[in-house]
């Protein structure tokens, strides 16, 4: 299994935080999209490493198009010689209509279009066919020589690896047959992988012809520990509040739904609408944190990781948002 770790977004740390994982010995390390842009940052990432593997988790693909991101993931392939992972996300359509202000409609077709609009436009790129993708979505059918890349960038190392985050099963078959990796969400159990999330990627994969051999699953990883008491209270009481506001995003109930907490998603959400942040982590149980979360001492995370999900994902990103 591989371990990876998060690079800081800011552009002031990146460079130190990348080279940190490296030394430590980490497979890869991802950047996400918040308060910073998730691409800008890997440039200086990929300066200041030689091995370790850069990637989005996740960039907001509706905040984009095909194009756009067509070009930067050529050019952070090409400047990290072959290390670059495009990491999409559809986000949710609240963010995608008032923050990004852009056009929200059928994600998980959206989606799967805008994947194949992408590798589309890499194929032109590389073998200089022209370029006629024509999509309910998306149409890309000008690429003169002016805005064509050098095909030599990406001779010898190939276009990057594209994952796709999920939580719902027709966007989980998606990534299944047009991806090559999977993203899980931190908002996803055991049981739910194994039940939910794989065979939708089997469907997936079977429409593509295709197995999940070589695919790679990103699995959840939210994690609660600590060097003593006070630092295992101040992460769990983190953990539950981060837990609480997924548990309250409607997109997400599926998952509370498969372990019969049905109505725990209508509280969260009630009081989330209130501006009740705090209120809302102490609906999380015991049982709801431990089902969520590995819980224990540092000693004790890497074992029980590797019981529940050694056998299915690939590789792991820890998700503790505590210090």
């Amino acid at each position: 299994m591989k371990i990876d770790g998060g690079i800081s977004a800011h552009l002031r740390s990146t460079a130190a935080s990348a080279k940190e994982l490296e030394r430590l010995g980490y497979s890869g390390g991802w950047t996400v999209e918040t308060a910073h842009d998730p691409f800008l940052p890997l440039t200086l990432a990929a300066e200041h490493t030689e091995h370790l593997e850069l990637g989005t988790s996740i960039a907001v693909a509706f905040a984009r198009n095909p194009m756009t991101l067509a070009n930067i993931g050529w050019d952070l392939q090409s400047y990290s010689k072959g290390r670059f992972i495009l990491g999409l996300g559809s986000q949710i359509k609240p963010h995608i209509t008032k923050r990004f202000s852009m056009e929200w409609s059928h994600p998980a077709a959206r989606m799967r279009e805008m994947i194949l609009a992408i590798r589309a436009i890499w194929h032109t790129w590389q073998t200089g066919e022209p370029l006629a993708f024509r999509g309910e979505f998306y149409t890309h059918t000008l690429m003169t020589p002016f805005f064509t890349p050098d095909k030599r960038d990406l001779a010898e190392i190939g276009t990057p690896k594209i994952f796709l985050a999920g939580v719902g099963e027709l966007m989980t078959e998606v990534a299944g047959e047009v991806c090559d990796g999977f993203i899980c969400h931190g908002f996803t159990t055991e049981r739910y992988l194994r039940e939910v999330t794989i065979p939708a990627l089997l469907r997936g994969r079977a429409k593509a012809g295709k197995t999940l051999e070589g695919f790679e699953i990103v699995g959840p990883s939210f994690v609660v520990t600590g060097n003593d008491q006070h630092e295992m209270n101040t992460a769990a009481d983190a953990t539950r509040q981060q837990i609480a506001f997924y548990g309250s995003t409607p997109a997400y109930s599926g998952v509370l739904e498969l372990h019969g907490w049905d109505d725990l998603h209508g509280q969260l959400n009630s009081l989330s609408k209130q501006g009740k942040w705090a209120e809302m982590g102490s609906l999380i149980t015991d049982e709801i944190l431990n089902t969520f979360a590995v819980v224990g001492p540092p000693n004790h995370v890497a074992g029980e990781l590797h019981r529940r999900y050694g056998d299915v994902i690939q590789r792991i990103n820890f998700y503790a948002p505590y210090e």
